[in-house]
């Protein structure tokens, strides 16, 4: 009898063993998150390969071009493609599925997917009918209807929606806490409330981690009261007392329950660092690293956005300075520029070799941790 047991514990981690040294990305993400020295290994195999071009690239989440998008990265090999909604409204599931394994299958190293799919406001994707038969809902409306539950529900919805068309990275859930109903963020929160709202953040980022869904919570450290930083330069005078008791909490939440990306915004937060944008800060760079104990990737808002952009001078300097800040991925629209200074700044010694080996490590420990680690598993239809 002992030994029958034995024989079939035996079987089981064989087979265990099989699944997981497999190099496709159906290997489960979850074995890998219990497995940092072994994915470490894998990433250090992998960055040995990679030029200091390649690295560069693999810093870069650029607005999928609307041509030649498969060209575009046999040649740079950048580290992920974002969708918006032009790219969702002249397709089809299968042809949207089609062209993304295109793009998968011209990538060394399998790219970040991504999209805002919000729910409310914001959903690039099932806003259009052939895509889904009605848009989500926001957050708050989940909420009122199903509580709870209703969250949990349509968080996996949502990553099985998203994962069925070959996207891997969801830039959500939105974190901040909006003070009232006139507030620019508000219709995109989910309440007015710290802990409630850190709640919900615990809940979505372990249901998009069941999932297999990269989540990035969203715009640390938090717009509050604050305007829009798409069309200006927002200066934000709060105490760093009131940051504590309500913005901050909910980042926490989602860095306690594993979140894989905190995205930062173009505001200047004087209680953090008078002088600069957060998303080219370095003191809230080494905040969210040192205080809240972020082991994550750290990825900019929309460097195309005027905010940053006026405060910098052009969308090249603005994604040197927000490596040079200690960021790791870097959102754009115009991937030449932004590749082109980041390269320059390389070669010039601007950017050191230290500081990019940092960035790519995190972003591909990210990536093997999520189970995208091998070829791409989405098929042509």
């Amino acid at each position: 009898m002992n030994k029958r047991i034995v024989c079939i514990c035996m079987s089981v981690l064989l087979c265990l063993t099989i699944i997981c040294t497999d190099t496709g990305t159906d290997v489960h993400a979850r074995y890998y998150e219990d497995n940092d020295k072994y994915i470490e290994q894998r990433v250090a195999d992998r960055m040995k390969k990679m030029s200091w071009e390649e690295k560069i690239a693999q810093m870069i989440l650029v607005k999928v071009p609307a041509k030649n998008a498969v060209n575009i990265q046999k040649q740079y090999q950048f580290g992920g493609y974002v969708l918006f909604g032009e790219d969702f409204a002249n397709s089809t599931p299968d042809t949207l599925r089609n062209r993304i394994y295109g793009i998968q299958k011209a990538s060394k190293i399998p790219m970040l997917i991504a999209v805002d799919e919000e729910g409310g406001t914001v959903v690039r994707a099932s806003r259009y009918r052939q895509f889904r038969s009605t848009s989500y809902a926001s957050p708050r409306a989940v909420f009122s209807a199903g509580g709870w539950n209703g969250i949990v529900k349509d968080t996996k919805n949502k990553a099985k929606f998203l994962k069925k068309l070959g996207i891997n990275t969801n830039l959500a859930p939105v974190a901040d806490v909006a003070y009232d109903s006139s507030n620019f963020i508000y219709n995109r929160s989910f309440s007015t409330n710290a802990a409630d709202t850190s709640r919900y953040i615990n809940l979505v980022v372990n249901n998009m981690k069941q999932e297999d869904m990269i989540s990035s919570l969203k715009h640390f450290p938090g717009y509050g009261n604050n305007g829009d930083t798409h069309t200006n330069l927002i200066h934000d005078y709060r105490s760093y007392n009131s940051f504590k008791k309500r913005d901050l909490k909910p980042f926490q939440a989602g860095i306690r329950s594993g979140c894989d990306m905190i995205m930062v915004s173009h505001n200047i937060v004087h209680c953090f660092d008078s002088k600069n944008p957060a998303s080219i800060s370095p003191k809230v760079n080494k905040y969210i690293r040192n205080t809240m104990g972020f082991k994550g990737v750290i990825v900019t808002d929309s460097l195309s956005m005027a905010g940053v952009r006026s405060f910098t001078g052009s969308e090249g300097e603005s994604a040197v300075r927000a490596v040079q800040a200690g960021d790791d991925l870097l959102c754009t629209e115009h991937y030449r520029e932004t590749y082109q200074a980041l390269l320059r700044a390389y070669k010039t010694k601007r950017i050191s070799k230290k500081r990019i080996n940092a960035s790519v490590k995190r972003i591909l420990m990210m990536k093997y941790r999520r189970g995208l680690n091998g070829r791409f598993a989405v098929r042509r239809r």
